[in-house]
């Protein structure tokens, strides 16, 4: 409690200055894009007295899609910041431990194989249930150890085993088509998402949160060491498993519904961790709010630059993120 104290004392406007960017980056993805929407006309139809034109727009393709940047972006941040935490690694992120891959992994099937053709919830259920089989496999790879370098070994290792497969279907692809879907997908997009997409995507980004936020005091402890840890009284085993749930539920829940979305989770939690005492609990909050703010306001971004074809929002985070991020190491090498 009293780094949590010290954190308010010295930012006490952190979170109020996030969550009024988050819901600046709502409000801005609900009105910019090829077709303005001042706010007049928004609150108009919000209140049913607008156009039809307004209406569709406004409820059935931008909301689901300020929806889903905002659960995606959410989700991405806080697990960057809780396994950067747990595992004790500045560079750490979904990634880190093959969730995001192995979930790319069964949306590339679920195209590859045509299963995406025959409902709409077929590539999320696909990407959701080869993220957890990658927990499986992360389990029995890093057995019973508790040592955060075992489990970034075994995540290497689910990672490039996703990634090969991913290439595999590429490689196979019975015609031109196909693997040019696969690409666009991974290049990841919350283009063209509806009401659909937020609901398959929320209850798992939601049972991901819940299960990351737990362990706030956890993470805190582990930066003694396991054996720190275990003498305050906490179970790495069972802080461990929540841990590797919660990310394998939520990013696979977010990638099934955006396609792979590189750095938010790398980035966002050293842009905010400045701006707190430092310690793993501190930064969670804020790092799932900075992730939902920043991934949507790239994709008002990516709907505003003029282009022939829309750019994908992976693009777009990866250009953002690189330069950012390096500026921080330089800044902040020192303080790690």
């Amino acid at each position: 409690m009293a780094s949590i104290e010290v954190h308010r004392a010295r930012h006490p406007a952190l979170l109020p200055l996030l969550i009024g960017l988050v819901v600046i980056a709502g409000l801005a993805s609900l009105g910019l894009g090829a077709v303005p929407l001042p706010p007049t006309r928004i609150l108009a139809a919000a209140l049913g007295d607008g156009d039809a034109i307004t209406r569709t727009i406004l409820f059935d393709l931008r909301l689901p899609r300020a929806v889903v940047g905002l659960l995606v972006g959410a989700m991405l941040g806080l697990a960057g910041a809780v396994l950067q935490g747990y595992l004790r690694n500045p560079l750490a992120e979904p990634s880190a431990l093959g969730a995001s891959n192995s979930a790319a992994l069964g949306a590339v099937a679920a195209i590859y194989f045509g299963f995406a053709e025959w409902h709409a919830a077929a590539l999320p259920a696909l990407a959701i249930l080869t993220g957890l089989g990658a927990l499986l496999l992360l389990f029995a790879l890093a057995g019973r150890s508790e040592s955060p370098l075992t489990l970034i070994l075994a995540g290497i290792a689910v990672s490039t085993l996703a990634g090969a497969g991913i290439s595999l279907s590429l490689n196979l692809s019975p015609n031109p088509f196909a693997a040019m879907e696969i690409t666009t997908w991974l290049l990841g997009s919350i283009e063209n998402r509806s009401s659909q997409h937020v609901m398959i995507a929320l209850p798992c980004i939601a049972a991901g949160i819940a299960l990351l936020l737990i362990d706030g005091r956890a993470l805190d402890a582990l930066a003694l060491g396991e054996d720190g840890a275990r003498s305050l009284g906490f179970d790495l085993g069972r802080v461990r498993m929540r841990v590797l749930l919660g990310v394998a539920i939520g990013v696979g829940g977010a990638v099934a519904v955006s396609g792979s979305i590189g750095f938010i989770g790398l980035i966002v939690p050293h842009l905010v961790r400045p701006l707190t005492d430092r310690s793993p609990s501190s930064i969670l909050l804020p790092s799932m709010l900075g992730g939902a703010a920043l991934l949507t306001f790239a994709d008002v971004l990516v709907r505003l630059i003029p282009t022939s074809s829309e750019l994908k929002l992976g693009v777009v985070t990866a250009f953002l993120g690189v330069p950012v991020f390096l500026v921080h190491l330089l800044r902040e090498r020192r303080l790690w």
